[in-house]
């Protein structure tokens, strides 16, 4: 059926990479980028970290994450653990995220039509976008059943191997989908010749059809349709997926019915922005 758990792709010699190309930016902070790459550390169930995990992450020296978490935690963008020696995210932080998915005119917009065919297909209908080489879950609508694959918003999921990666991989321009995939390649420890093979035919599905099956892959029993969703005036591309275990969803149903419908739905979602 597929590998059970994909490698975690961050991606981070992108923005290793566009950060050596700002050195002779002269409006770049350094040091803003770097405190901000600090916070990223901090990923949902990674729990309270120390200076030395910062480092591993961000592959900043140690003394100078110190000074930073030290900087953070004076601004409250931190909170420092004394016992544990340990930093947690600070609650302005917190703050700024949900101003943000609160300001997300897409999120507000689609929510209604997600639920409707999350009810209607019990099962998840997520929106997503897209972070290094991580998709991250900016909503995620269920239906009634146990089942249902209850993901929370904020969650990551590899790009490489999730529907939701595939379809934002299949609309984005060519030069940028290789871009990515040449990363994709450092990154995996996997069979990469599969990989690609893989990418390519949803890429391909995508284009014939308006939506991809990913079957197993990112995990084993579960299977998921997606759609790229492009945003107008040049806001960029996210994407939206219905998705839930392989005992609930047979392939024939997503194919023949959900992925359909999902088309149907991105493409009203993408008129209702559009609209002034």
């Amino acid at each position: 059926m597929g590998r059970q758990k994909a490698p975690t792709l961050d991606g981070r010699e992108l923005d290793e990479e566009r950060a050596s190309s700002d050195k002779s930016d002269r409006q770049f902070v350094t040091a803003l980028a770097r405190g901000l790459e600090v916070l990223r550390a901090f990923r949902p169930g990674s729990g309270a970290l120390g200076n030395q995990e910062i480092a591993d992450f961000t592959g900043l020296p140690k003394p100078t994450v110190s000074r930073l978490t030290y900087t953070l935690t004076k601004l409250g963008y931190l909170n420092h653990l004394t016992r544990l020696g340990k930093y947690e995210l600070g609650t302005p932080v917190l703050a700024l995220g949900y101003v943000a998915l609160s300001n997300m005119q897409v999120r507000n917009i689609a929510r209604a039509e997600m639920q409707e065919l999350a009810t209607y297909a019990d099962a998840s209908v997520a929106l997503a976008d897209r972070d290094r080489l991580s998709m991250l879950y900016m909503q995620n609508c269920v239906g009634h059943s146990t089942l249902a694959l209850r993901i929370e918003v904020g969650t990551r999921v590899p790009i490489a191997y999730t529907s939701l990666g595939r379809a934002l991989l299949a609309a984005i321009p060519e030069n940028e989908r290789q871009y990515l995939m040449d990363h994709i390649k450092k990154r995996d420890d996997g069979d990469w010749n599969k990989l690609r093979k893989n990418i390519e035919a949803a890429v391909d599905q995508v284009e014939r059809r308006g939506f991809c099956l990913v079957d197993g892959e990112w995990r084993q029993h579960v299977r998921a349709v997606a759609v790229p969703l492009i945003l107008p005036r040049g806001g960029g591309v996210m994407a939206l997926n219905c998705a839930g275990p392989t005992v609930k969803l047979p392939v024939e149903q997503l194919e023949t019915d959900l992925g359909p419908r999902l088309v149907h739905l991105a493409r009203n979602v993408e008129t209702m922005i559009a609209t002034p």
